[in-house]
């Protein structure tokens, strides 16, 4: 690996690490930034996901308050986030990724209407269906959202957060917590798999995850400083961009 190619590496992970902790959505700079350097498509995939672990690793102390106030109720979702993303790895294992890749503007463009949506939507499934059905429901999503984790992740930040909002964690804050410690705890199962699958590129995945790691941390302490009413309008906004560039690149 050349020193130019260290050099984009290190800067794309750092600002995909600020945005990562932030928001979510960060694949869209540094998987093509991985592809850049010359790895292939699969290989790019599965060594993005170690370079960004330290993103939304290094923003949960910043969340330590909301994630104890949470408490128990974070089991169940870590286990159901780990099996769909433990499965959703395997998935990429042995499958050619086309065909769901040609999805990803699609799932990303629902996920930015459910978290713009996303208390009114619960309300109405909680009415509709009655509480427990809803519930029974939103962890199915949480299920088929890993799962699309485990295989790519573009975008994952934007659905944990809408799926959050809907299980009723309404303070962005809190929700933000909730996105940064499922994506940790699946991402380390994913690198698991990807690891025992020899499909990451070691060096340009430690490189990018010296920029992510500051990244993270950075981006963790400003999200907590950002009004949350403009922080929700960022995080819509870039869905829609991230929705558009995948469009663009998918179908023209």
């Amino acid at each position: 690996m050349e020193v130019t190619q260290a050099l984009i590496l290190v800067t794309i992970g750092l600002f995909g690490g600020v945005w990562n902790a932030i928001a979510g959505g960060a694949t869209l700079f540094t998987f093509p930034a991985l592809m850049a350097v010359g790895l292939p498509p699969i290989v790019a995939n599965a060594t993005n996901y170690l370079a960004l672990l330290p993103s939304n690793a290094a923003a949960l102390p910043a969340y330590r308050e909301e994630l104890r106030g949470l408490g128990k109720s974070l089991l169940p979702l870590l286990f159901v986030s780990g099996v769909g993303a433990v499965l959703g790895s395997l998935l990429l294992l042995v499958s050619d990724p086309d065909v769901f890749v040609a999805l990803i503007p699609f799932l990303i463009l629902i996920a930015t209407g459910l978290f713009a949506f996303g208390d009114r939507l619960r309300a109405w499934l909680i009415k509709i269906l009655g509480e427990a059905r809803g519930n029974s429901l939103i962890y199915v999503a949480l299920f088929i959202s890993s799962i699309y984790g485990g295989y790519f992740g573009a975008g994952l930040g934007i659905i944990l957060l809408a799926i959050a909002q809907i299980m009723g964690f309404s303070d962005f804050h809190i929700a933000n917590s909730i996105k940064n410690l499922l994506a940790t705890s699946f991402t380390i199962l994913s690198i698991l798999v990807f690891g025992v699958g020899w499909l990451i590129a070691w060096p340009e995945a430690v490189t990018m995850m010296v920029g992510s790691t500051i990244g993270g941390y950075v981006g963790g302490r400003l999200a907590k400083r950002v009004n949350t009413k403009y922080l929700r309008s960022v995080v819509i906004a870039f869905g829609l961009v991230l929705s558009v560039a995948y469009f663009a690149r998918t179908f023209l």
